[in-house]
This record gives C-alpha cells, sequence and structure tokens, in this order.
C-alpha cells in the first residue's frame, strides 16, 4: 500500500476524479483488510511508522479532491449560464402567432 501511495502521490497533480476514486476505493479495501488482521494482531512499530507515513499523504490527497470538486462545480455553474443565456434567444413560439404593437 505504501508504494501505491508514493505512486499515486508522485503523479497526483495530473490525476483525473476517475483516478482518484479509484485510489481511494482501493485503498478503503486494504484499510478494511488491515483491520480485520488488527482484530488479531497489534502492529509491530514498523508497520505502526508506514502507516504513519501512508497517513501523512491524506492532506493532499485531500486537497486534490476538493480541487477536482471545484473544478467540476465551476464548470456546472459556467454550463448553466450558458443554457440560460441559450434558452433566452431559443424561446418557442407558436408559428401561427401573430404580434400585435399598438401605438398610442
Amino acid at each position: 500500500m505504501e508504494e501505491v501511495t508514493q505512486q499515486f502521490i508522485n503523479r497526483l497533480n495530473e490525476t483525473s476524479y476517475e483516478e482518484v476514486e479509484q485510489f481511494v476505493e482501493l485503498r478503503q479495501m486494504k484499510v478494511d483488510k488491515l483491520l480485520s488482521h488488527l482484530h488479531n494482531q497489534s502492529l509491530t512499530p514498523e508497520q505502526k511508522q508506514k502507516l504513519e507515513s501512508i497517513l501523512n499523504h491524506d492532506e493532499l490527497i485531500g486537497q486534490r479532491m476538493q480541487f477536482l470538486k471545484n473544478e467540476a462545480k465551476d464548470w456546472l455553474v459556467q454550463r448553466n449560464m450558458a443554457k440560460a443565456q441559450r434558452n433566452a434567444y431559443e424561446s418557442s413560439y407558436t408559428p401561427d402567432s401573430i404580434l400585435m404593437d399598438k401605438r398610442k
């Protein structure tokens, strides 16, 4: 897990949300397996150190996830603005309708 985490961190700024999602799912499976293993025995000092090393990267991973979330949010806002502008110009009119203008 330590090696996989380090490889992921090395290319963190280039990862897509799909890659982040896959990594988080893989990591969760490994953590679940580790926790089930810990019910039978405790960690050695070396294992504790490796685990702390892996967990130290959580903040960076969280920052990347937040960046991707904000990027998606900005895209959705721009898309909705463009859609609203387009809808204003594409108003549907009835083909048989007549527009009357009265002068006073």
